[in-house]
């Protein structure tokens, strides 16, 4: 298991201090769970994110999505955008694999509130996609209902980056991209809240890598050939336990284009930029007619804003960092970024 991260190298994302474990899961009771295939011709997964240890559907979050560019499949959007909502785990796959784990997540649910005698007819699950299909044979939709709920028994605080789980066969500035998170802390008045962020990397041109501003991708396009064209996709997964509404959770996931932009995407034609959020501070419980809610003071969003670009830039970094050199079922193989990282490290500290 590799466990580097961007961080290793005295590259430093942004001013503001990360959390302790500088991931998503620094956000209270956000877990992550995976489950890897990793064979002759499967390489991919099920990334599952656990918004929190309550029955999720009987306790709802706030939540709110944002499409920067359609070119996607992603599930559960749609009543996310309507109600202002999360009432589901958030599973990542690859494209054809949406609605097998789709099922995985019904089965979770509906079992989940059975044993817990929680009344349940029908529910929205939220299952995001990235194309897999230079590295994994996707047409075989290896990714099975069980592998999810493995995925969610495995959910922990401590969880893998770089090429695990959803991230296993995904492509990331014609390199190896991955699963990636990052966290943010800011102080609002005497408290401390964070802003956790967790991706799945599968876009962008070679050329376009930057690194704190320096030009990586115009050094590793010299030297390798097939650099790739900017298409592709990601998913972005934001958490808080800062207490925000729908409305300002759709206000902090439009700013995450700009820490994508940060490094080096340019949202092509054939990208699907899809980012979900959510907070952990306002429980929406349905057996109450009236709820009782508190929202940060508009005023002070700016310091949010900023936290949340930190945090996707550097989990995008991050996916890429902890990813290893992966050979696909046809024999074609993305490299790692670690090598070059570390062949231009003193240009990219001078330079940043």
């Amino acid at each position: 298991m590799n466990t580097t991260r961007i961080r290793d190298y005295g590259i430093i994302i942004g001013h503001l201090p990360c959390g302790r474990r500088n991931a998503i899961t620094d956000v209270p009771g956000v877990t992550v769970g995976h489950h890897t295939l990793n064979t002759e011709t499967a390489k991919t997964g099920v990334t599952v994110i656990m918004p929190s240890q309550e029955n999720i559907f009987q306790k709802k979050l706030a939540a709110s999505c944002y499409v920067l560019n359609g070119f996607g499949k992603t599930t559960g959007l749609l009543q996310i955008a309507e109600l202002g909502t999360l009432e589901s785990p958030i599973a990542l796959t690859n494209t054809l694999n949406v609605g097998l784990v789709q099922e995985g997540l019904v089965e979770y649910m509906i079992s989940r509130c059975d044993k817990e005698q929680v009344p349940i007819h029908s529910f929205n699950p939220v299952v995001g996609e990235c194309n897999d299909c230079h590295l994994n044979d996707i047409k075989k939709r290896a990714v099975r209902p069980e592998h999810v709920l493995k995925a969610i028994a495995s959910a922990s605080e401590d969880f893998q980056q770089g090429d695990v789980g959803a991230g296993k066969g995904t492509i990331c500035f014609g390199l190896k991209g991955g699963i990636g998170s990052a966290s943010r802390q800011i102080k609002i008045g005497e408290s401390l809240y964070t802003i956790g962020i967790l991706v799945q990397s599968n876009f962008g041109k070679t050329q376009d890598l930057e690194i704190n501003g320096f030009p990586l991708g115009e050094k590793i396009a010299q030297e390798i050939e097939g650099t790739s064209q900017d298409k592709g996709s990601i998913m972005s997964v934001l958490a808080t336990d800062l207490p925000l509404s729908s409305r300002q959770l759709h206000r902090i996931l439009k700013r995450l284009g700009i820490g994508l932009g940060r490094t080096g995407s340019r949202v092509g034609h054939g990208s699907g930029d899809v980012m979900i959020g959510f907070s952990t501070a306002n429980v929406i419980d349905d057996s109450s007619e009236l709820q009782n809610i508190i929202i940060l003071n508009e005023n002070k969003m700016d310091s949010v804003f900023r936290a949340a670009i930190e945090a996707e830039e550097e989990a995008v970094l991050n996916s890429m960092a902890a990813a290893d050199t992966v050979k696909g079922y046809t024999g074609e193989t993305r490299y790692g970024v670690r090598p070059y990282i570390e062949k231009f490290i003193k240009e990219i500290t001078h330079f940043s």
